[in-house]
């Protein structure tokens, strides 16, 4: 599909303007927490019917943000003009906050590089991108984090390879090109540790960020994923990290099996030390976002598994005082 075509069909610049009426309808649940982070949860980890996933957040999870990826079995970045200004009233009734945008940017193989065995044949989170079309991505990106009033879009590190060496210096240099051009839109990237990505583990993590230095570029922590290829991930791992360059987090906890390969797990019933993980975000000042990524489907649906994972968040922020 052309450039112009794909773009005119998500209608990125009527998408941007709506950013300039956008009216909030003032609502606060009785049940709101009262958190030293800005917690928040990951819309279709629970449905993708937005409008319930949304009901739940705020009235039973008693949370002010959310993060956005997919949204009627679509990808955020697919939505046109009307999902858009449907999405935006349904957020407005319940007065919730977009935490960031969770895009697909840079889920892709690298050229010329051998095909990674992560590379999926479909889509992932409704997104089927060419890495000719990464540009484009980027764009509508930030139309959605301008029409949802949030500066932050999620990111990663091409899909993952064998040996990224030949291609490292090229990818941190495509890295540092993206954070250029988002920081002329006053945009905030957040690069996130995935397993299936280049920059998977925190030793990874705190490389490239020693590389792409521009401002505007941070880290999405997510110990899960470092965890899932074996990473120690607190406190180890964290201590290997830029406490400066964290910008977002994400929660979702692993469990080792007798074998030695992981599966996801519900919050606080895995491996991962969120407690001291919280403490320690407390005590290095990190009093930003973080966002229930619940991945475990343990409970036997999303819904139910995300409730389960949210109350194991809880109890884990309040024995580490974070949460009243």
């Amino acid at each position: 599909m052309k450039r112009r075509e794909w773009m005119q069909k998500g209608g990125a610049a009527a998408v941007a303007a709506l950013a300039d009426v956008y009216v909030k309808k003032p609502y606060w649940p009785e049940t709101r927490l009262d958190c030293a982070f800005q917690l928040s949860v990951i819309t279709d980890e629970i449905t993708q019917d937005f409008a319930h996933a949304l009901e739940v957040a705020s009235k039973e999870f008693g949370l002010a943000y959310v993060e956005l990826r997919g949204l009627w079995n679509k990808n955020i970045v697919a939505l046109d003009e009307k999902e858009v200004t449907d999405a935006r009233k349904l957020l407005a009734q319940l007065d919730l906050k977009v935490t960031d945008i969770a895009s697909p940017l840079f889920k892709v193989d690298w050229p010329g590089a051998p095909i990674s065995k992560y590379s999926p044949k479909g889509s992932s989170y409704g997104a089927n991108y060419s890495f000719a079309q990464q540009d484009e991505v980027l764009e509508r990106a930030i139309a959605m984090a301008n029409a949802f009033q949030t500066k932050k879009v999620r990111m990663f590190d091409f899909w993952r390879l064998e040996n990224d060496k030949p291609y490292r210096d090229a990818m941190d240099s495509k890295l540092c090109d993206a954070a250029e051009k988002a920081a002329k839109k006053d945009i905030v990237l957040l690069l996130e540790n995935e397993y299936e990505c280049n920059t998977a583990t925190a030793p990874e993590a705190a490389r490239t960020l020693s590389q792409v230095t521009a401002k505007n570029f941070f880290l999405n922590w997510d110990p899960a994923n470092a965890a899932k290829l074996g990473d120690k991930a607190f406190p180890e791992g964290y201590a290997l990290l830029p406490k400066n360059r964290i910008g977002h987090m994400h929660l979702k906890d692993v469990k080792r099996n007798a074998d030695g390969t992981f599966d996801w797990e519900c919050m606080g019933r895995g491996i991962i030390g969120y407690e001291a993980q919280f403490r320690a975000m407390m005590r290095d000042g990190y009093r930003g976002t973080m966002s229930l990524e619940t991945h475990w489907n343990g409970a036997g649906n999303m819904e139910e598994s995300s409730r389960q994972s949210m109350a194991g968040t809880k109890v884990l922020l309040r024995k580490a005082g974070a949460l009243k």
